[in-house]
């Protein structure tokens, strides 16, 4: 997106309006001045985004970990819309076609690139990071190799839902899921969510699912978990509630994935999974942590990290077309957009409460 800034457009066309982060739970509406389309590019009528947590700790803190806003920025990077028009390069997409975006441009340039491991590339713009602007707009301008084109039957709230679910697809890749592992995962939140219902589709064969959330956990059941468990807080209770995942399970845990990312989470993860298996860190709760990983190395569990997604949205599409993943559940509350309701949208998704995934419909 680069960083086009706020101005004006021309007298007689339609302005082109986006919603900025201004400062600590500061969002207005206001005009945004897309970028000119390039050759390889596509101009795209934004139609459904959704609110993820980044978003949301972006609005309470203008931070997260390094990536500082430091001037206004256009939030918002779960999203689909439909083609406007295309630059004069792009062969595979037409004006009118629905499509699903990946949100991250990357240089394809450096080792990591060149490796296919462009999601790890230092030089990622992804919307919404600072300083780059997000999707959250009328209309935006976007490379036209990373809008998918969606199948008929798959939603454009659907296709929005594929950025969230690239990260449970990913983390399944890492880990190897399949017909013979085994499944934990902690956090019940929508990664937690997209986790679980990924390694299903990857063929898990049991999958079990803790958080210290009864409603969450509820709605876990519902999309398909073997068993759930539900935890505190306190770390006090991590022995006695490892020996309650492990009865749970009733097997071996091969694969888990941490999807909340605190010192706590980690030490059970650590702690549960059988030797030989693999502990996945997806969620960022904690930058630091202190957890018992001599003991897990002398078990040989491997740690693996986990960072947003690389080639995933055709599989996502397949795994929607196909009905073998469902996330039509998941998208609990929608708002339109005008001033209100984004501020409301955002204070539903910060509230927690039975909001899983809040989407506007533009």
């Amino acid at each position: 997106m680069g960083k086009g800034g706020m101005s004006h457009g021309d007298a007689g066309e339609e302005e082109n309006m986006a919603a900025w982060l201004l400062g600590v739970n500061n969002l207005k509406i206001l005009p945004f001045k897309l970028p000119p389309l390039g050759p390889h590019d596509a101009r795209i009528r934004m139609k459904a985004v959704g609110i993820c947590g980044s978003d949301v700790h972006y609005l309470k803190y203008m931070r997260i970990a390094d990536f500082i806003v430091k001037e206004p920025m256009v939030i918002g990077h779960e999203c689909a819309g439909v083609v406007e028009e295309v630059g004069g390069e792009v062969k595979h997409l037409v004006p009118g076609d629905r499509v699903a975006i990946e949100p991250g441009i990357s240089c394809w340039r450096c080792n990591l690139c060149k490796e296919g491991r462009y999601n790890l590339c230092p030089e990622m713009q992804f919307f919404a990071t600072p300083p780059y602007h997000g999707s959250l707009a009328n209309q935006i301008v976007h490379p036209a190799d990373l809008c998918f084109k969606l199948p008929d039957n798959v939603s454009l709230e659907e296709g929005a839902m594929c950025e969230p679910l690239s990260v449970g697809v990913h983390a399944c890749r890492r880990a190897n899921v399949g017909p013979e592992t085994n499944v934990l995962v902690m956090g019940a939140g929508p990664i937690g969510l997209v986790t679980l219902l990924s390694a299903r589709a990857f063929g898990s064969p049991k999958i079990v699912i803790v958080d210290v959330d009864d409603a969450r956990l509820s709605v876990a059941k519902k999309l398909g978990a073997d068993e759930t468990v539900k935890v505190s807080t306190s770390e006090n209770d991590t022995a006695a509630e490892v020996e309650r995942i492990k009865e749970a399970m009733g097997g071996d845990i091969h694969i888990c994935f941490d999807c909340a990312g605190f010192t706590k989470t980690m030490s059970t993860a650590l702690l549960a999974t059988s030797s030989g298996g693999k502990v996945c860190l997806v969620g960022m709760g904690h930058n630091e942590m202190t957890v018992p990983l001599t003991a897990a190395s002398i078990r040989e569990v491997d740690i693996v990290g986990i960072f947003r997604y690389k080639n995933t949205w055709p599989l996502c599409l397949e795994f929607l077309t196909s009905g073998k993943i469902d996330v039509k559940p998941l998208i609990t509350h929608r708002f339109g957009f005008s001033q209100e309701e984004v501020e409301a949208a955002f204070e539903t998704s910060a509230g927690g409460g039975n909001a899983i995934k809040v989407m506007f419909n533009l």
